[in-house]
């Protein structure tokens, strides 16, 4: 339990302490891959990521998802993993900013890990979260996690079992 404490508080001051660098590079297909920190403005702003503002085009958030982050968007974080070469994370995490959008959840609780093709990022956070695929997103509250939701959820639905999580751990 005091790790996943000390991990949620150091990844939420990192960015404010060391204001990291990412490291970026290309893979052998020519993808671009961001490995550590990043931001939503990292992806739509950059001609790499086409796909960020394609895949947000024509998207509704599940209503109940939108109504658990609207009621919950001061007490909880969210930290996401996701991979700019991963197909599962170029539909969803533009979907994820649609939801995040649409309940008015404050940017500053997010925080975005980008990872290489092993799903490395930067201090072994994957490990330290025990990351396996991705995207993965996951609620903290009060320093600790009440829930994740790995690449599209258990029946398909990601930002519906999202708002799950939150509305059973009121």
């Amino acid at each position: 339990m005091k790790k996943i404490v000390s991990i949620a508080a150091f990844i939420f001051f990192a960015q404010a302490l060391w204001a990291q660098a990412p490291e970026i590079s290309r893979d052998a297909y020519g993808t671009k891959i961001i490995k550590g920190f990043m931001s939503r403005q990292d992806l739509a702003n950059d001609t790499a990521f086409t796909w960020f503002a394609k895949n947000m085009e024509g998207y509704t958030p599940e209503q109940n998802a939108v109504t658990a982050f609207k009621a919950n968007k001061d007490s909880v974080n969210i930290i996401a993993f996701g991979g700019t070469w991963c197909g599962d994370t170029k539909n969803l995490l533009p979907k994820f900013y649609s939801l995040m959008d649409a309940s008015g959840f404050p940017q500053d609780r997010i925080t975005l890990l980008g990872v290489d093709r092993s799903k490395k990022t930067i201090q072994h956070l994957t490990e330290a979260f025990g990351i396996t695929n991705v995207p993965t997103f996951i609620i903290m509250k009060n320093g600790r996690e009440i829930g994740r939701v790995v690449e599209y959820g258990k029946y398909g639905m990601f930002d519906k079992e999202l708002g799950e999580i939150l509305t059973k751990n009121k």
